[in-house]
């Protein structure tokens, strides 16, 4: 298995199924270094110094380690209920949200949803969110009023990595770019 295969079967593990490899997650996400590893093995080649260079190297900074490395978590995008100690912030006047253009018709009648995730993921930046909607085919942009929605009373918060989240984005806040 590649290293990129390797880093997305972790995100799969610590966001979504940390019992496919028979590991548990404490309630802010975080799971045992070794019992990882060791729940790995079964799938591919991995020691420590390997999830160091993972963490360390993952363009997204998906993952944090504590301060003496015996535990690991996801810093966002769990479908699992964890509290990733997220602080509520106050956001950017404008964020992003990049989508594919077939979910647009869904987008505009119902807002942004957080689907089988705890919330929606939004980019502080146009180009991040043009990046994020290639992923679901041809990219479409929506511009989020993030400043209208946390003055209505809307929580948002910042993950480690830079990535903003909130609840769900009502219709009235979006602005297809």
């Amino acid at each position: 298995m590649k290293e990129k295969d390797i880093s997305r079967f972790i995100s799969l593990i610590l966001r979504h199924k940390p019992e496919e490899i028979g590991i548990t997650l404490d309630e802010h996400g975080w799971a045992n270094v070794d019992e990882l590893l060791e729940g790995l093995q079964s799938v591919c080649e991995i020691d420590f110094s390997l999830l160091e260079k993972i963490v360390a190297e993952d363009e997204k900074q998906r993952y944090s380690f504590n301060e003496d490395r015996t535990l690991i978590r996801a810093n966002q995008g769990h479908s699992i209920p964890v509290d990733v100690e997220l602080e509520i912030q106050t956001p950017p006047d404008i964020l992003y949200h990049g989508t594919g253009e077939k979910y647009t018709s869904s987008i505009d009648v119902q807002g942004l949803i957080p689907k089988s995730r705890l919330y929606v993921h939004l980019s502080k930046d146009y180009e991040t969110a043009v990046k994020v909607g290639k992923r679901h085919g041809k990219p479409v942009v929506y511009e989020v009023n993030a400043k209208s929605m946390n003055e209505q009373g809307y929580v948002f918060y910042c993950s480690v990595n830079g990535v903003w989240l909130t609840k769900r984005v009502p219709v009235e806040y979006l602005t297809k770019k």
